[in-house]
């Protein structure tokens, strides 16, 4: 004969499988997708998407009920849902499979199918596939958080649908979700009965599942930005396990925040429900709805080859076109982009609306690296095979150049004219910058110290009449006066920040100086101080100039 804790849970399992809420009462700017089904792996699995009117994409939450992993219902969520579409978002309220039938790991890959599916269908319900978030209570945190701490990982993947599309997320609110199931039990009214369900087995028989499923032990610096809420009165999950989370995340740099509410219990009700849905939702606007972000152009020289449109400081990617591993980049105020192909010996100017070539330049080139519009319309072009910088008009003819053996064998990198009609070209090899005038006379230089032992990529100079330059071994990119002082380092040997090779650089609209670290993989953007505000690993992509659309 079953026993009673085992029938009341038979009996809330099959509730939860068949009962049907009444249908929600949507408001009028609001869409909603009822019953859509997610995944179809062991049992039928279905979602609740509620939307703006307005057109897409949308910051999108994905909302998981609790129930002791063996109950509720998602239309709990609901509310919240409609609450959060109202204010800008898609939110998703979602089902998944219930134990005891179906044992951990089938929750897990429930939730992460369901975030697979809203990326693959991003553009039918308006979601914006780079900004996805999660919130879950009990046992609905638990699963919050398990995505966004095992998001890039392909652990608990499953084997449902949209197995192309990444399960990450990029913010986590978790409402009292345990987070280690070794230390439940004993400290919870209910774990003895939930946990062996849920996992098959007490700790006794099953300790490594227990470790298995616990968030905690997922905790690494790629976890999403995570807000947990708790009641120092709960008595199934003791408030123990928020602190043990927040401080794991804060050891690893995570963003992370606890919300303690004093001498609230488990599931928060009245003024603590309140308070706990306003932090909830000030929260995912911080994260899901960032401040408006610059665009960028960034040359990849790595092995993918590629101009890279992208959104500084996410790294959101536009749009991608392949220039053969060129080196330079530069945004044109119509819109249009100029870059170098050198492999092909050309020089191109490129629409991002049509997608199609609108210039190309020119005979003769050998291994064009660098290239810049001027303000009267010519294009000033470095040729380091050919040892030459030249300026050819839009019709293609040259109307200026400088050419010089010491400059070919591909010693040269970037070339840029300045506001006094001189030429700055960086001479490679050497760590020099030569300053010519018209006549190809060279009228100021600067070289490293330590002489051909470093290599320096790009020259410019700025609006105080300083000049900025980039240099290799040890990344740095230094500001010099007119009379060679240096004047400011960032990076370099005694640097606080280390660079691998410091390349291309420019200025961001706030004034502060974005480089890209050419072979450490990154973007850094650091401010008139020299303190990092933000960086972006680049994973394969090896960055040789960066370039700010204004």
């Amino acid at each position: 004969m079953r026993s009673l804790p085992v029938l009341l849970a038979a009996a809330a399992l099959a509730y939860a499988q068949s009962a049907q809420p009444p249908a929600p009462v949507i408001p009028p700017d609001v869409d909603a997708h009822l019953d859509v089904e997610y995944s179809n792996v062991g049992q039928r699995v279905a979602m609740d998407i509620f939307r703006p009117k307005a057109p897409g994409p949308n910051p999108t939450v994905v909302a998981i009920h609790g129930g002791g992993f063996r109950a509720g219902s998602r239309a709990s969520y609901i509310p919240l849902c409609i609450k959060l579409a109202q204010k800008g978002y898609a939110a998703a309220t979602v089902q998944y499979r219930l134990a005891p039938r179906h044992q951990f790991p089938a929750a897990v890959e429930d939730v992460k199918a369901a975030v697979r599916f809203l990326r693959a269908n991003a553009a039918r319900y308006g979601v914006d596939p780079n900004r996805i978030g999660t919130i879950g209570g009990s046992a609905g945190g638990h699963l919050a958080l398990m995505l966004g701490l095992t998001g890039p990982m392909r652990i608990f993947e499953g084997s449902g649908p949209n197995l192309d599309q990444s399960s990450a997320v990029q913010a986590v609110v978790n409402y009292y979700g345990p987070t280690d199931f070794t230390q439940s039990y004993g400290k919870s009214v209910d774990a003895a009965e939930v946990l062996p369900m849920f996992l098959g087995g007490g700790l006794l028989h099953e300790r490594r599942f227990h470790i298995q499923a616990s968030p905690l032990y997922y905790v690494t610096p790629q976890a999403a930005p995570t807000l947990t809420i708790h009641g120092t009165e709960d008595k199934y999950v003791a408030y123990e396990h928020a602190l043990w989370l927040t401080s794991k995340l804060l050891s690893a740099e995570v963003p992370a925040e606890l919300e303690t509410l004093s001498g609230a219990g488990h599931g928060f009700k009245g003024a603590d429900a309140e308070k706990a849905e306003a932090r909830a939702i000030a929260w995912f606007d911080r994260w899901l709805k960032p401040a408006a972000q610059t665009r960028v152009l960034v040359s990849d020289h790595g092995p993918r080859g590629e101009v890279v449109a992208m959104l500084w400081p996410s790294g959101q990617e536009l749009w991608t076109r392949p220039n053969k591993r060129g080196h330079d980049v530069q945004p044109l105020p119509n819109g249009n982009v100029l870059y170098t192909v050198g492999p092909d010996a050309k020089v191109i100017e490129f629409d991002p609306k049509t997608g199609k070539e609108v210039w190309t330049c020119c005979e003769k080139l050998q291994h064009p690296l660098a290239a810049q519009r001027l303000a009267n319309g010519n294009t000033l072009i470095g040729d380091p095979k050919a040892g030459r910088v030249f300026e050819v008009n839009p019709a293609g003819a040259q109307v200026w150049e400088y050419a010089n053996a010491d400059l070919g064998n591909m010693r040269t990198r970037n070339s840029h004219r300045t506001a006094t009609n001189t030429t700055l070209v960086a001479v490679e090899a050497d760590a020099k910058l030569i300053e010519l005038d018209r006549n190809g006379k060279i009228v100021w230089q600067w070289q490293a110290p330590e002489g051909n032992k470093r290599r320096m990529y790009m020259g410019r100079r700025l609006a105080n009449g300083n000049t900025m330059m980039s240099l290799s071994d040890p990344g740095e990119v230094v500001e010099v006066d007119p009379a060679g002082k240096v004047v400011r380092s960032i990076g370099g040997a005694a640097g606080d920040i280390r660079f691998g090779w410091a390349s291309g650089f420019d200025l961001l609209p706030n004034g502060n100086l974005l480089i890209a670290d050419y072979t450490g993989r990154r973007l850094v953007e650091v401010d008139p101080k020299g303190r990092v505000v933000n960086q972006l690993r680049t994973g394969p992509r090896t960055i040789a100039t960066v370039a700010v659309v204004n």
